[in-house]
């Protein structure tokens, strides 16, 4: 299989993979020891697990942003196969026990994962090798809804996409709170910080606190 090149942040080196119909990013990040993390594999298990392989990177644990069906779809085979935990922030739990019910609306196939090992807090640190990330928490397009944040980039889910923000329609939503959130935990980071969202291509703060028609 032919994977994208990654990007490179300072020692950090980031992959984003659309899986799925919905075309969902999921995202692979490694720090200079190749230790690191999964984000959101929504799909395509057997794609992602190749990645991984192709790459060599010891993912230390699989991290969700939130529990939207097409970000946790490939979540049980791929914890399974990388003998990994799961981690999720406990306002999003009730969305990923539906995952399957909320597949079947689209008429999508869907494997429902087993209940998350951990739970993700506001400042919470994750570490992989010299690979760090803190967790912060983005509610508004999903109750649960976190960011993950690291020197010279971000892993967004959908919150904040490339001249768009998420959708807060949705149940849980909640729009007022979603912009809220995006100035105060995104906006705030250098305009040079790289923005990996969950769906479309890669963006920056700076661009969108420029041209996003949203805010």
């Amino acid at each position: 299989m032919r994977f994208p090149a990654p990007r490179s942040h300072g020692s950090a080196r980031v992959w984003m993979l659309p899986t799925g119909p919905l075309q969902e990013n999921a995202v692979l990040v490694a720090g200079a020891q190749n230790e690191g993390f999964l984000f959101d594999p929504g799909d395509d298990a057997a794609r992602l697990l190749a990645l991984v392989q192709e790459t060599g990177v010891t993912v230390r644990a699989i991290l969700l942003t939130h529990a939207h069906f097409d970000h946790i779809g490939a979540v049980q085979p791929l914890r399974e196969a990388l003998r990994v935990p799961v981690a999720l922030h406990p306002g999003d739990l009730g969305l990923y026990r539906a995952g399957a019910q909320s597949a079947a609306r689209w008429n999508l196939p869907f494997i429902q994962p087993a209940d998350p090992d951990q739970a993700i807090a506001q400042g919470q640190s994750f570490t992989a090798g010299d690979l760090r990330l803190t967790a912060r928490e983005l509610p508004g397009h999903a109750p649960g809804h976190v960011v993950f944040v690291a020197e010279g980039f971000a892993v967004v889910g959908d919150t904040l996409f490339a001249g768009g923000i998420g959708r807060t329609d949705l149940p849980g939503g909640n729009h007022p709170q979603l912009i809220a959130g995006i100035e105060r935990e995104l906006l705030s980071l250098p305009d040079d910080t790289a923005l990996y969202p969950g769906h479309g291509g890669a963006t920056t703060v700076g661009r969108e606190r420029r041209t996003n028609p949203f805010l």
